[in-house]
């Protein structure tokens, strides 16, 4: 199981929100490039950067973050936030993305988002399933729609969709465990990679997902609130 690190951005500084509110931000380092180092330093080879102020704006709004961290670094980025139109996605890779994470497009636009997944492969684009009670959220997670988080997920992979990031926004910043009994019933109905989000904070968790069939887990909050120690990640990686 692919180990993937966080860092999620607002005004070109390292934060964490719980559960999307913007009114609970924390700033954790003023410099993203400072804690990406710290991670590869540590065995890290993953890392989700998500453009929080983006997603929420509908525009990139930190690309330059992403260009520092891919040119002064060798982790795998994949990059999501604000991405509303296939230049958008031309501009991350050129910037040093491996992959995109897109949801709002999935939601309000699919045969935009399926035109995306035919350019560029199936490898490039990940679909982002990010939920409460269920029902798929998108905008930043401010945004509620009529989406159920299954059929939603099924819907795509059998238009071509191979990954798929899968958060619960009520467990996000929360570090109170993973939706891992929801991971499995996804699993059991669909046969994706699944890359578990939120809610992760100990090893036991990591260890939870792996065994309901995750291909990855992203760790945000635990590492920074040193619930788990980037040494012990890189043990894993």
């Amino acid at each position: 199981m692919r180990i993937i690190a966080a860092i999620d951005i607002i005004d070109g500084k390292c934060v964490r929100l719980t559960r999307g509110d913007f009114n609970t931000k924390k700033v954790y380092n003023e410099d993203p490039l400072e804690v990406a180092l710290k991670m590869q330093d540590n065995g890290i080879n993953y890392l989700h950067l998500v453009d929080i102020e983006g997603a929420k704006n509908k525009k990139i709004s930190n690309l330059k973050v992403l260009e520092k961290i891919a040119w002064k670094t060798n982790l795998k980025i994949d990059f999501g936030g604000g991405l509303r139109l296939y230049e958008d996605l031309i501009t991350v890779f050129n910037a040093g993305a491996r992959q995109v994470t897109a949801g709002t497009i999935a939601v309000t636009d699919p045969h935009l988002f399926i035109e995306w997944l035919t350019k560029l492969g199936q490898e490039k684009l990940i679909l982002g399933a990010d939920f409460i009670d269920r029902k798929v959220s998108t905008g930043g997670w401010l945004e509620k729609s009529d989406k159920e988080i299954i059929s939603f997920i099924s819907n795509y992979r059998s238009k071509g969709v191979k990954y798929t990031v899968c958060t619960d926004i009520k467990k996000d910043g929360m570090l109170q465990g993973p939706s891992t009994k929801l991971y499995k019933e996804i699993l059991e109905a669909v046969k994706i990679n699944l890359i578990a989000s939120g809610g992760i904070s100990s090893i036991k968790d990591i260890e939870d997902v792996q065994e309901a069939g995750c291909e990855g887990v992203i760790i945000g909050k635990a590492i920074y609130e040193g619930k788990i120690t980037l040494k012990e990640l890189g043990k894993l990686c």
